[in-house]
């Protein structure tokens, strides 16, 4: 019991301090995260901008966490685009965090193409709404 009441205490803790768990284990605050959210269908895009700028952030650790948000349009190009595919698969190997929303993925009929790719697909609207109310960094492609 009093383990239980432990982590419950410790994850209020964490929550209402707007603070973030890295993947090292280490806290990261929101001036530490970097949020990435991708929504163009454009594969210059993503190619000469988005990824670029969110592998870059990553492995020259100009954020403790960085975080990919592909949404809309954009995971389509994805689900079609073995290049960029192979781009994620590197980024994620690297650390960075890729997440895509459910809702637009089923309505292109990609969520399972995504799901392949090790994508996190799930409902995004919560998320992004508590990354932008706590301060996080985010950055729209």
């Amino acid at each position: 019991m009093k383990i239980k009441l432990i982590l419950l205490l410790l994850a209020f803790s964490i929550c209402s301090a707007k603070l973030l768990i890295a993947q090292d284990g280490k806290i990261a605050t929101p001036s530490d995260t970097l949020v990435v959210l991708w929504s163009s269908g454009d594969p210059d895009v993503a190619e000469k901008a988005c990824l670029m700028y969110t592998h870059a952030a990553k492995k020259n650790n100009w954020f403790k966490e960085v975080i990919l948000i592909v949404w809309g349009p954009s995971e389509k190009l994805l689900a079609e685009n073995s290049k960029l595919k192979d781009k994620i698969a590197v980024m994620k190997k690297d650390g960075v965090i890729v997440e895509a929303c459910i809702a637009c993925s089923n309505m292109y009929g990609v969520t399972n193409d995504l799901k392949v790719c090790e994508v996190d697909v799930k409902g995004m609207g919560v998320p992004l709404t508590r990354y932008l109310k706590r301060g996080y960094k985010i950055v729209s492609y």
